[in-house]
């Protein structure tokens, strides 16, 4: 019934996690036919023989989580000599020695994730370098020149160039508003980690700073929770006009609704800050308008419109599916994913379980942390879902293609497993139902009050 498909771009890690998944419903689905081919048999030997082969497959699935959690951890440890940091998002280190010339790959790629090394804050994530090199040699020059000398295509192909780069931008940023910066904390290097996105960010669709205020400041406080801005507890989450009202707010209102709900939660500072930034980005943009309107509309407002887009976007499908009685669990107010798109591209982004419940957990850590704690996802009934990204899920939603999307779960645990395409799809359905006051008030009452002092 469970067809799981590993695409060969999977991260290592990825593609490990994936078949350990793949390995325990194979192991279900076996036992469960041997169940049914045995149903004639004596219950007394049938129930004795049941005991035995449940030991066995509880000691041989045992083994096999020590033996991947130790490949995963080798990878990430840079002591360890399986250790392989993160250089480019397309390809990985282990593959890259086949691919390049001997020469290339020892005087030029090896001196390069060396000195790296010395500039991220963590020895894995030589990427993060090598994006900056990439941003800074690419979009910055390139908005620089629109605006010396525009031309049309110029702008359109500037902006098909920023389209390939904000998703994983984004996600750069992502970790660096969590962590406090992505480079290491020494003098020179600690300025430009804290001065950079106040070139990047703009050309890149974000206003200055509103990303960490709205994040991290806000919606990991909140939690997808009553006091959410982004919260889709209130909307019928497969329900094309609840979704347009969703991201138009997002769209229009939220330079307004973000300091009012600092102000209402008693963080004034928080408030004025959020406003000054936000208030002073679009002064900034309307100046540069008035000024060179066309490189302004593709080097800043292109990107602007599109990243509001995808950040609403991306949220709906992180969280539509909520579960009914505990919406106020990050087991089951968010989703994970194992995708090319989310994790090979956007710094493991398809683990939002994980980093809810960790939002400080280093990005490479996110697969270790689920297979290290498969039993609990399992036992919490957390959603997870392979060959498939938030923007899909976010589509299939609002043109209701459960069917789909039960194809694409990963079940974890016997109540997962046992279920027909057409009961997960049921199930999926009953994950999208907006939530009515009286039963917000229920499942979020007490919590809600607790976060508003």
């Amino acid at each position: 019934m469970d067809s799981i498909t590993i695409s060969r771009e999977l991260p290592p890690n990825d593609v490990l996690l994936l078949r350990n998944l793949a390995d325990d419903i194979d192991r279900y689905q076996h036992r469960d036919s041997a169940k049914s081919a045995g149903s004639t048999v004596k219950s007394d030997s049938l129930s004795g023989q049941e005991a035995a082969n449940g030991k066995l497959e509880q000691h041989v699935s045992s083994s096999r989580d020590e033996s991947d959690l130790a490949s995963m951890r080798a990878v990430n440890d840079p002591e360890h000599k399986d250790f392989e940091p993160a250089v480019f998002s397309s390809v990985d280190l282990r593959d890259l020695s086949s691919r390049l010339h001997p020469v290339i790959y020892q005087y030029v790629l090896l001196p390069y994730i060396k000195w790296a090394q010395t500039i991220a804050r963590h020895p894995s994530d030589v990427i993060m370098v090598t994006h900056l090199i990439l941003y800074f040699t690419t979009s910055v020059p390139s908005a620089i020149w629109l605006f010396y000398h525009f031309t049309y295509l110029h702008g359109i192909l500037h902006f098909a160039m920023q389209f390939y780069y904000i998703g994983t931008y984004t996600l750069m940023m992502h970790q660096h508003i969590h962590a406090g910066g992505i480079l290491r904390k020494q003098f020179g290097i600690r300025q430009f980690d804290v001065l950079f996105p106040y070139i990047t960010d703009p050309l890149m669709g974000h206003t200055w700073n509103t990303y960490y205020y709205h994040h991290v400041k806000h919606h990991h406080v909140e939690g997808n929770g009553p006091d959410d801005l982004s919260s889709t507890i209130r909307y019928q989450r497969d329900n094309i006009w609840h979704f347009l009202h969703y991201v138009g707010r997002f769209y229009f209102l939220i330079w307004l609704d973000l300091p009012l709900y600092f102000l209402q939660k008693n963080r004034p500072t928080f408030a004025l800050k959020t406003a000054f930034w936000e208030l002073t980005n679009y002064a900034t943009l309307l100046t540069l308008f008035r000024l060179n309107s066309r490189p302004t509309v593709f080097v800043f407002l292109l990107p602007l419109a599109l990243m509001r887009l995808g950040l609403m976007v991306g949220n709906w499908g992180q969280h539509a599916l909520v579960d009914a009685d505990e919406p106020d669990s990050d087991y089951r107010s968010s989703i994970t994913l194992i995708d090319v798109p989310s994790n090979r591209y956007c710094y493991n982004d398809g683990y939002h379980t994980s980093h809810h419940l960790n939002p400080r957990r280093h990005w490479r850590e996110h697969p270790v942390h689920f297979l290290a704690n498969k039993q609990t996802y399992s036992a919490e009934h957390a959603l997870v879902f392979h060959n498939i990204d938030y923007l899909e899920i976010t589509i299939r939603l609002l043109l209701h293609h459960y069917e789909h999307l039960a194809r694409c779960m990963v079940p974890i645990g016997e109540r997962q497993m046992k279920m027909t395409i057409p009961q997960r799809a049921a199930m999926l359905r009953r994950c999208t139902r907006r939530f009515t006051e009286d039963e917000i008030e229920e499942k979020f009452g007490a919590a809600a009050k607790g976060k508003a002092k």
